[in-house]
């Protein structure tokens, strides 16, 4: 793991109070990150960055493992990917990235199928060699033996979509993993959305632009905050330290309202995970990034080997060694990392009454994956802080709730 500066070290023992006139960023992942920059950049204001953790970039943060030279990601695999040609332009101007463009497979009854569904995972499945335009008619004849109208949960939405067949092989058992659930506990609305493709794109992500960065991402968030007016403090609670903030400083929060408002509403439910690490004595483990598994029987939802995600760096890459990671889904408690917000009803109607208490308080706006109590790709986590920062400079407020 890469070791807190000095400098930074030295910020967390004295903590002074910012000075009048100096905004205040709780969270450098990147939303807090970009909002921070841009404040910086073309406010010229002062910006003091708070961040809990001992490194910005939040789940984004990777490290560069000293006994194999790889880059892991310390949060599970991230790729950045946008069909937003502005997001794009934007995060350029701090990393150039690597051409790499992601692939997931699935291993499922002993076999291995490609991910996300496409033409190859159904003839593989089906044991077919089906056309485009027949894969569509035995998909939709298999759809419509279910006489599903109008789905009720998670578990009906996905056979609508894809069938009883597929949905058995790629999705029940790998989301009751995930969300600790059985899927027909689950609204339907998690899974508004499924791809399937009818053809053999075997791409992960359907957007143009995708890589990583190519010196790592420690080296794109040094970027973004080593700007003059962006004092980055490590290790440090906002709840330890909002007291001392002067009266009337703008802050832009971005971990989870309810701790903030010290769950006067009770506490909002999030799925969390768990890493198993493994440095493993051979050249490549599974010949691919990440490998998700979609059996009852096999307690991890997917591994991800790291140096798939730079073969550029070749004497890494051809070591005969290679660091793996396998990701168990856990329930969340207090203290636990929250990545999954369990966007059901009643949580949906408590994370609105956070939003209104936060709308009372004068220059503080919530902001960011956790303070939105949304799952965003990191793309939307840049084009939501480019919005906010947007209406910060012209004064004015965050929309209503959706």
């Amino acid at each position: 793991m890469k070791k807190t500066s000095t400098r930074s070290r030295a910020r967390r023992r004295a903590a002074p109070a910012p000075a009048p006139g100096t905004f205040c960023v709780v969270g450098a992942g990147v939303f807090g990150a970009v909002v921070a920059e841009r404040i910086a950049t073309k406010l010229g204001a002062k910006v003091l960055v708070l961040e809990k953790r001992k490194d910005a970039g939040g789940n984004s943060r990777s490290f560069f493992d000293p006994a194999t030279g790889i880059e892991c990601h310390e949060h599970g695999s991230h790729i950045f990917h946008t069909k937003d040609a502005a997001v794009w332009d934007y995060v350029r101007r701090f990393a150039a990235f690597t051409p790499y463009r992601h692939k997931v497979m699935l291993t499922s009854r002993g076999r291995v199928f490609g991910m996300p569904i496409n033409l190859k995972t159904i003839n593989d499945w089906y044991g077919a060699a089906w056309s485009p335009d027949e894969a569509r008619r035995r998909i939709a004849a298999e759809i419509a033996r279910e006489g599903i109208s109008e789905p009720a949960n998670l578990e009906e939405k996905a056979v609508s979509l894809v069938g009883r067949g597929l949905y058995e092989c790629a999705i029940r058992d790998y989301t009751a993993k995930q969300w600790g659930r059985d899927p027909r506990e689950l609204p339907e609305s998690i899974i508004r959305r499924l791809p399937v493709r009818y053809d053999y794109v075997s791409d992960y992500f359907d957007t143009p632009w995708q890589g990583v960065p190519a010196d790592g991402y420690g080296a794109l968030f040094r970027n973004l905050l080593d700007r003059p007016g962006i004092e980055l403090r490590t290790g440090v609670d906002f709840r330890d330290v909002r007291a001392s903030l002067p009266a009337g400083t703008p802050v832009v929060y971005t971990g989870m309202p309810d701790e903030l408002f010290d769950f006067r509403y009770g506490a909002l439910e999030w799925r969390s995970l768990r890493f198993e690490w493994e440095t493993v004595p051979v050249r490549d483990f599974q010949g691919t990034a990440v490998m998700n598994y979609g059996d009852a029987s096999v307690p991890y939802t997917r591994i991800h080997e790291f140096k798939h995600y730079n073969p550029e760096r070749a004497d890494a890459f051809a070591r005969p060694a290679t660091v793996i990671c396998r990701e168990y889904p856990a329930a969340w408690k207090p203290g636990a990392e929250a990545y999954y917000p369990v966007n059901d009803a009643a949580n949906q109607a408590r994370f609105a009454r956070y939003r209104a208490l936060a709308a009372a308080v004068p220059g503080l706006r919530l902001g960011g994956r956790l303070g939105s109590y949304a799952y965003w790709d990191m793309d939307r986590a840049v084009a939501e802080a480019l919005r906010l920062f947007d209406r910060l400079a012209r004064g004015e407020p965050d929309p209503p709730a959706p």
